[in-house]
């Protein structure tokens, strides 16, 4: 029996999706406050990260 797994997530800071897609931070940030992104923790500098298709899909890009 073989099992399908997803793969794994691009994990990026905001503003690295910000530079990915052209949607503003700030916009990534409310989109995270509102529940419509999913947190995905903390990079060693404290930045949030986000699943940069999620971004993407989000927007329709």
């Amino acid at each position: 029996m073989s099992t399908i797994t997803a793969p794994a997530p691009t994990l990026v800071d905001t503003y690295a999706a910000s530079i990915a897609t052209g949607i503003r931070p700030g916009t990534i940030r409310v989109w995270l406050t509102r529940g419509r992104l999913t947190h995905h923790g903390h990079d060693h500098a404290g930045r949030t990260l986000v699943d940069l298709a999620e971004v993407a899909n989000i927007n329709g890009t």
